[in-house]
């Protein structure tokens, strides 16, 4: 899956995969990993969520990668901010209201960035992505997060044969299969998504979403 795909998407506004209210998961599930306030989370292909604001209204320094500079512009715009802005290796960084958002690839990232990312909190990351890069998004990105990083990540199920993604369904036992060998994972609930809900896939039977707990080795 090319850039050019992600960047079409936002230009068409094609983007079913943003809420327009934080992620209930992230509300219900997030004070349980006992992440202190000031502690840098990291949010990965972070579009213009609004789990950020959610994340830094809790204390936290959020730190976010995002291909799309029009899905970083949209999120700042939308809550008045107006970002320093700076270049480095990694991408353009933009800095305001406690969240650091870059536009870039986040496969360029590295330990030398994430090395103080405390949590990690991935909703539409690694549903977003076909299979061999799901795989390489967890053996070099998330193996760049430090020991004792925790997080949450959320994925969703469905028979993948009824529609391609993404997003991409994406069953427990693929996600131990990515991460057993450096995180310690827990599922900590997986309901269905009702048809008539704005996170329901359409064009398949059923659709689950689960929610993960991580605590990296």
């Amino acid at each position: 899956m090319q850039p050019d795909f992600w960047h079409q998407r936002w230009a068409d506004q094609q983007i079913g995969f943003h809420q327009s209210t934080p992620t209930p998961l992230l509300l219900k599930h997030w004070s349980a990993l006992g992440i202190a306030p000031g502690a840098t989370v990291f949010v990965p292909l972070a579009g213009k969520s609004l789990d950020m604001a959610w994340l830094a209204a809790q204390g936290h320094r959020v730190l976010g990668v995002e291909l799309s500079q029009r899905a970083v512009d949209d999120f700042f715009a939308e809550h008045g901010l107006q970002p320093e802005v700076e270049t480095t290796r990694y991408g353009v960084h933009h800095h305001a209201g406690g969240i650091e958002l870059i536009c870039g690839d986040a496969f360029a990232l590295d330990a030398g960035l994430l090395h103080d990312c405390v949590a990690v909190f991935d909703r539409a990351a690694l549903i977003a992505l076909p299979p061999a890069l799901r795989a390489r998004y967890a053996r070099n990105l998330y193996a760049a997060l430090p020991a004792g990083c925790r997080g949450l990540l959320i994925t969703l199920e469905y028979p993948q044969h009824e529609r391609a993604g993404p997003p991409f369904s994406v069953r427990e036992d693929e996600v131990h299969a990515l991460y057993d060998g450096e995180w310690n994972i827990e599922l900590r609930e997986r309901r269905p998504i009702p048809p008539e809900h704005p996170g329901f896939v359409g064009g398949v039977s059923r659709v689950d979403t689960a929610v993960y707990a991580l605590d990296r080795r």
